[in-house]
């Protein structure tokens, strides 16, 4: 049911990397629907040969299911598939999305690679694989945040865009330096954004995110991160994706407009124990 009281009421939201069923850009659409928001929700189409087992019970259609799902609480929402790396596809997708629901008010880069053969030691990191991560966590998010900023402001109109980096560009992990390193770019980019478009009422800010429970932590043994946990998280839980979306929301409205050029962690504390 959408919130009597909606912060984004009127208003059109993007969010990339929404397909999974348990997702951070789930949580954030739903979030910003919630909130009045009609909601594009995009993906890659990735193939069906490397759903979730849980998915696949599930019945699950990727960001099908999610815009569904929006539909079905009462808002407006539609799903598409594009490549986040490619530049015309970006143009491609703000045109789809402009005919079916309008401009783009809100911008979530939420899209980032998966975990696979980049998290090992610098070293050990073939370019191939170092070269998607970036690809997809930094130039994907270049391109969008451009996009969405240059129709903001032909049209003379305020916005906001949020970019999802990781607590990870800001301390470095071992075996995950193509990660840290372009999540710590995206923080970057996120500040520079922000001081360009000040002036034109765009706000720019990037949410870090710590230990998330999603699809991504499915295959990590339990007890082992149950121990990780304890050492490195003082609020002494795993975040969820709800804790995401909210932050997510603050800065996507009013409530927020005085809020831009900022990185927050949403990390239970895991920054500050360092």
């Amino acid at each position: 049911m959408l919130n009597p009281g909606a912060d984004l009421a009127g208003k059109v939201a993007l969010v990339t990397g929404a397909g999974r069923m348990r997702s951070i850009g789930r949580s954030i659409a739903q979030r910003l629907a919630d909130a009045g928001a009609a909601v594009a929700v995009s993906g890659t189409g990735r193939d069906s040969s490397v759903q979730l087992e849980t998915e696949r019970a599930a019945g699950w259609r990727g960001v099908d299911s999610v815009a569904a799902e929006l539909t079905a609480r009462g808002g407006a929402a539609m799903a598409l598939r594009f490549d986040i790396t490619d530049e015309a596809a970006v143009v491609a997708a703000f045109d789809e999305i402009e005919h079916q629901l309008g401009p783009v008010d809100v911008c979530v880069n939420n899209a980032a690679a998966a975990r696979g053969p980049d998290r090992v030691p610098v070293v050990d990191t073939d370019l191939d694989a170092w070269e998607k991560v970036v690809a997809v966590n930094l130039r994907g998010t270049f391109l969008v945040s451009r996009e969405a900023a240059r129709r903001m402001l032909a049209r003379r109109s305020p916005g906001a865009i949020v970019n999802i980096s990781s607590v990870a560009g800001k301390t470095g992990p071992p075996r995950m330096a193509a990660y840290g390193a372009s999540k710590a770019a995206v923080q970057s980019l996120t500040v520079s954004m922000a001081r360009e478009l000040a002036s034109d009422g765009i706000r720019v800010n990037a949410v870090c995110p710590g230990v998330i429970a999603t699809s991504r932590i499915d295959d990590v043994d339990e007890a082992g991160w149950a121990r990780y946990v304890a050492a490195t998280v003082p609020l002494g839980r795993v975040g969820s994706g709800d804790d995401i979306a909210e932050v997510v929301a603050l800065l996507a409205c009013e409530r927020g407009g005085f809020i831009t050029g900022q990185c927050w962690n949403v990390d239970g504390g895991q920054v500050v124990q360092r």
